[in-house]
Parts: C-alpha cells; sequence; structure tokens
C-alpha cells in the first residue's frame, strides 16, 4: 500500500530514487552478500530463463555449489524450488536475503536472471555482477518503458553499472568481468561497446567465422523429439531441450561456463546430464492418446519460435488447439491482437482465456486477443473460443483433442498464481490444472 501511495504522490524521478536508496539500503543491511560470490546476471528478451537454468545446472555439476535467482526457479545450493513470487526479480530486501541464504550455503556463484524492469526499478543495484549475458533484445514491455528505445538503454544500464564497478576479489583471487553476447542479434554492438576484461560471443551464422575473436559456432544443427544435437569446433554437444531457438540458450550457457575456465570438452560431458526447465515447452503425460505442452511464451518472438517446435510433433491430418491470454493487464496492450494472429495462423483451434489481468478488465484483453485471431481468418464459436474461466478453457481444450493431436496452453507456464485486481493472487499452476482436468475428462 505504503508503494503505490508513494507511486501517486512522487514524481517519476523522486519515486525511482527511492527505489534506488532502498536498494542501497537493502544490500547494506544483508552485508553485501554479492562481494562473496562470483555473480553472473543474465538479461535479453528472450531465453534469460532456460539460460540461467543452464548456467546454474552446469556450473553444479562442474562441482560447484551454487544459488539461482530466476522467472521459474530459486536454488540455493541443494534447496531448488519454483518461483511464486509473479515476479523475475524479487523486491530490493527479498534479492539480497536471498543472496546473503547462498553465502551462508557456501555457494561459489550466483546466477541472478536480471529483467529490465528490475533494472528500471534499481533491484540490480548492491549487485556486484562479474559476468553478463545478452540473449538477444526484441520489443517488450514498451508501456512500462515508454518505447523500444527507453528499454533497450535500461537494459543498457546493466552493462555499464558492469564497467563501472570495481574488479573484485574472492579470497585473494582476481574475477575477471566478462561480457556474454548472442552475435546474431542486430544490438549486440552495443551491448558489447563496454570496457571489460574480456568479451566472448556465440552465433549460429559461419559469416562470423573470421571474426577476431571468433564466435562460439553452432554447426550441423539437428532437431527432434528427443531434444538437440549440434556441433562446435567438432566436438559434439546433445541437450534434452526442443526447439532449434534452444540452441543459442545451450550456446549462451556454454560460453558463460568457458569464462569460468570449464572446458569445452567438459560441457559436451556435462550438457546431456541437465534438465528442462520448468514451464519450458513442458510436456504433461498421463496417458492420454493426445499431446500436451504448457509452455510460459507470451510475446510474439517467443510464440514463433515455439510453434516452429511444436510443429516436430504434429502428425499428418492432426491439430492444434491452442489456448493463451494476453498476458499482464496494463502491459503492452498492443501485443494482444499480435498474439492472437500469430496463434490464429498456426492453429486449428484457437481459445482465448484470462491469464493475469491485474487491475484490467479481463473482458477487455480477451477481446484484444481474439480480435488479432479473427483478422488471421478465424470464426468465433467455429474455431474461435472465448472462455473466460480459464480453468474451463483448458477443460475445454482437452475435451476437442482426439487421437494424435497437440493441445498447447501458453502465457503461464510453471507460474504460481492468477493475479487478479488489487494485486489479489489465486493460487494456480497451469500444468497441475491440466492433470486434474484429464481426469475429469
Amino acid at each position: 500500500m505504503l508503494k503505490k501511495l508513494l507511486k501517486k504522490l512522487l514524481p517519476k524521478k523522486l519515486f525511482l530514487f527511492y527505489h534506488y536508496c532502498l536498494a542501497s539500503l537493502a544490500a547494506l543491511f544483508y552485508r553485501y552478500p554479492a562481494e562473496k560470490m562470483i555473480v553472473i546476471g543474465v538479461t535479453g528478451t528472450s531465453g534469460k530463463t532456460t539460460t540461467s537454468y543452464l548456467i546454474a545446472q552446469l556450473l553444479e555439476l562442474s562441482g560447484f555449489k551454487v544459488g539461482l535467482s530466476s522467472t521459474a526457479i530459486f536454488k540455493v545450493a541443494d534447496r531448488e524450488w519454483l518461483n511464486n513470487k509473479k515476479m523475475t526479480m524479487l523486491g530490493r530486501f527479498q534479492t539480497q536475503k536471498l543472496l546473503r541464504q547462498m553465502v551462508r550455503a557456501g555457494c561459489s556463484y550466483a546466477v541472478v536472471e536480471t529483467s529490465s524492469e528490475g533494472i528500471l526499478q534499481s533491484r540490480h543495484v548492491g549487485i556486484h555482477y562479474d559476468v553478463l549475458v545478452f540473449t538477444n533484445l526484441t520489443p517488450e514491455h514498451l508501456e512500462a518503458h515508454g518505447g523500444f528505445a527507453n528499454y533497450k538503454k535500461t537494459k543498457l544500464k546493466l552493462f555499464e553499472k558492469l564497467e563501472k564497478s570495481r574488479t573484485k576479489k574472492i579470497q585473494g583471487k582476481i574475477i575477471e568481468k566478462v561480457i556474454v553476447a548472442n552475435l546474431d542479434s542486430e544490438h549486440t554492438g552495443d551491448f558489447l561497446n563496454f570496457k571489460v576484461g574480456k568479451k566472448i560471443t556465440y552465433s549460429l551464422s559461419e559469416k562470423f567465422r573470421n571474426s577476431s575473436p571468433e564466435p562460439l559456432i553452432a554447426t550441423e544443427i539437428q532437431t527432434s523429439t528427443n531434444g538437440l544435437n549440434f556441433k562446435i569446433k567438432n566436438l559434439q554437444f546433445s541437450s534434452p531441450l526442443l526447439g532449434h531457438f534452444n540452441v543459442y540458450n545451450n550456446l549462451a550457457a556454454i560460453t558463460a561456463l568457458l569464462s569460468q575456465k570449464i572446458t569445452l570438452e567438459k560441457i559436451a560431458e556435462l550438457l546431456p546430464k541437465t534438465k528442462p526447465c520448468p514451464g519450458r515447452i513442458e510436456l504433461i503425460n498421463e496417458g492420454q492418446n493426445f499431446t500436451i505442452i504448457v509452455d510460459y511464451a507470451f510475446e510474439p518472438n517467443a510464440m514463433t519460435n515455439l510453434y516452429q517446435t511444436i510443429k516436430q510433433f504434429k502428425n499428418p491430418g492432426a491439430k492444434i488447439i491452442h489456448v493463451l491470454g494476453g498476458t499482464g493487464g496494463g502491459r503492452d496492450k498492443a501485443r494482444r491482437p499480435i498474439i492472437g494472429g500469430i496463434a490464429a495462423e498456426n492453429a486449428e483451434l484457437v481459445i482465448v482465456t484470462n491469464e493475469d489481468p491485474y487491475d484490467e478488465n479481463p473482458e477487455d484483453i480477451i477481446n484484444q486477443v481474439a480480435i488479432g485471431a479473427e483478422q488471421k481468418g478465424k470464426i468465433k464459436n467455429k474455431n474461435l473460443f472465448k472462455i473466460s474461466d480459464r480453468r474451463e478453457a483448458i477443460n475445454y481444450a482437452l475435451k476437442q483433442a482426439k487421437n494424435g493431436d497437440i493441445v498447447l496452453i501458453t502465457g503461464k507456464g510453471s507460474e504460481q498464481a492468477i493475479v487478479v485486481a488489487n494485486g489479489k493472487r489465486i493460487p494456480w499452476d497451469d500444468r497441475q490444472v491440466v492433470r486434474e482436468e484429464l481426469k475429469n475428462k
């Protein structure tokens, strides 16, 4: 309540300064725990969560104690649990408390998924990063930032912070400052334009083969319903992750590990032992004769990549049934008809439902998504349905599914709540609801 009141009363710059002071106080209160660990920050539009989870797993498999803060998972050494907070980055005091718990547990590394909104609200302040991983950049959170240019500028603040921060020393060892970046993003040049100890890049394009320094390039990529296979420098890599786009996430994680002096040969040995991130192309198998996939995708680029992947599962004559919403109320309204259109172009049956309306009228959000589907040819009550109750929408989708079909449920992944007006949280897990409704089918 105090935060909402201050937001109304204070000018924006003063309110952001309040966030900054709060973050600084939190770091002081918990005695700057990030000074005691190597901190790897992961930022970008897509792939942050999966990349963070992969880095944490690979470091742990390499023999280190690791902490993780991400959209999907929190981890402190051997203890791992789902993020039920409905935010990528926790509040300033919660973040510093989590980092302090990592230190107490003996963690050598902290992997911190770092969002643009978190940066805007100074949640990164007081975290002494050593390695920053840039995945990609596409339009996202535009209303919160006031346009794409401001969104990008906010992301760049994190890299400016890395450049200006002093080089950390842990137990007498100097920790090198490193930037890891996806060379295939058109914005990468700006994220590499900072003075740090080392810059390492990765790519899927042979055109960068003769760049100096040469990026880590994945070649001979093979995708299947069992995962990924690719080569780096004639070394074979296998990953259980599904989808061509996950080659990028694997590459980001591999490159981050290389920056920590872990060899490619060792990483190739460990990568098949990693597991997919909860709620990211997660298959739900309860013995049904059709495929069910739960995924977090809620922005156009991620949804397009998702469809490219799931079509590998699709048998001739089978249909895709897509249950989707319009992401958080009050956010990126222009995106709603776009994702509705993407669903209409790729799925035979589109069911638009409630997701996280916050203080916005959920029916308005549903209608805006449905308009996009109608513009791409879907017809209301024939192959386009609007079902406000998310459980009912999932139930309807399951009942329409026949042998070999694919039911795709997007927007929430492994999230643990639906947020409605006045910040009220309704306990929720798409995966659990699917399993419950399968029993009633």
